[in-house]
């Protein structure tokens, strides 16, 4: 029913992604994405190669959360590479995996994000939370604007562009990818299960309340362009329609994180979705050890401290945050890396 790439078995896809002939280091440029779409503006950052080391400083940290080294606005390093966009999580940010722009750019990559507006840290807007048919547009106005870009366009292979979304991200992934919104079926689904947490955000948000919405819900926000997509334990999968799902013909790496620090059902998210979709095009990884929040940056050594007295809520997305979350970004780097090519 699936297939399952053991944590044993990737010691060819890590070494095979880790060589880059040039040594790139990263390079970092504000994104702004301009178009026709002034109700709804995106920012957020580009990452790409350079072989300028003469001022490079730390990036996207702060007192919790530990940054990247980047040269700022560096010449970019000649040469076509792929282009990855991220989406970050629920009340995420674009900077929330840098760690992986990072690790991708050294293999070779250019990587955008953009905060996505109603859904992010600084943008909680509920009028545009509830437009969430704009999550995955916004993904497909980021590669618009990329590949018109004059400082990128140029640089990027647009044969090979891709995607990776985390937890709310991982659901525009999947939409992008192909999967439609199911609200007969997901109707039934909360109705059943009316403590689960994506029912609650979607009626908080008063997603698809409207026939206009539904109707916007349900349209087909895939973008065929993007030619494999990386999942990191998604929340949302029982919003879309099973049919859709089963017709997704793209490569699909999805990622379930079982170790349970406020974590996602996986067996309504990940596994449900690795069921949905058709056998052939799907990779699944569920290491032990891995946790939802381990898809955000490595935390410092102060980051629990700091929490336990200014968020006690959230002291939890710093549990096994530094080290042990170091390993698992390489680990996933590098997988996401070997897929991506």
């Amino acid at each position: 029913m699936k297939h399952i790439l053991h944590m044993t078995a990737l010691a060819l896809a890590m070494t095979a992604s880790a060589v880059v002939a040039e040594n790139p280091v990263t390079a970092l440029a504000d994104l702004q994405v301009t178009d026709d779409r002034t109700d709804r503006p995106l920012e957020g950052f580009v990452w790409y190669p350079t072989a300028d080391t003469q001022a490079v400083q730390t990036h996207h940290g702060n007192p919790v959360w530990q940054g990247i080294e980047a040269v700022k606005d560096a010449d970019a390093l000649p040469g076509k590479y792929p282009l990855v966009v991220l989406s970050h999580g629920m009340y995420g940010n674009a900077m929330n995996q840098s760690w992986l722009a990072d690790a991708l750019v050294a293999k070779g990559f250019i990587v955008a994000a953009v905060h996505h507006p109603g859904t992010s840290t600084w943008m909680r807007d509920a009028d545009q939370a509830r437009q969430m048919w704009d999550r995955p547009r916004d993904v497909s106005r980021v590669i618009d604007h990329m590949l018109s870009d004059p400082a990128f366009a140029n640089l990027i292979d647009d044969d090979k562009i891709y995607m990776a979304g985390h937890s709310l991200g991982g659901f525009t992934a999947v939409a992008l990818a192909g999967g439609r919104y199911d609200a007969e079926g997901f109707e039934a689904f909360c109705d059943s299960h009316p403590a689960e947490l994506v029912c609650g955000i979607f009626d908080r948000w008063q997603v698809a309340k409207t026939p206009e919405d539904k109707a916007a819900m349900q349209a087909d926000l895939s973008d065929d362009r993007i030619k494999g997509f990386a999942v990191f334990d998604l929340g949302g999968t029982q919003t879309f329609a099973r049919e859709s799902l089963a017709g997704i013909d793209e490569p699909m790496l999805i990622f379930g994180a079982p170790r349970d620090i406020q974590g996602l059902d996986l067996d309504i998210e990940s596994r449900a979705l690795v069921a949905a979709l058709p056998m052939d095009q799907v990779t699944y990884l569920e290491p032990t050890t891995l946790s939802h929040f381990d898809f955000l940056g490595v935390c410092t050594d102060k980051a629990e401290a700091i929490l336990a007295k200014e968020e006690p809520d959230d002291v939890f997305v710093c549990q096994h945050g530094q080290a042990e979350r170091a390993a698992e970004h390489a680990m996933i780097a590098a997988i996401v890396a070997a897929s991506f090519r």
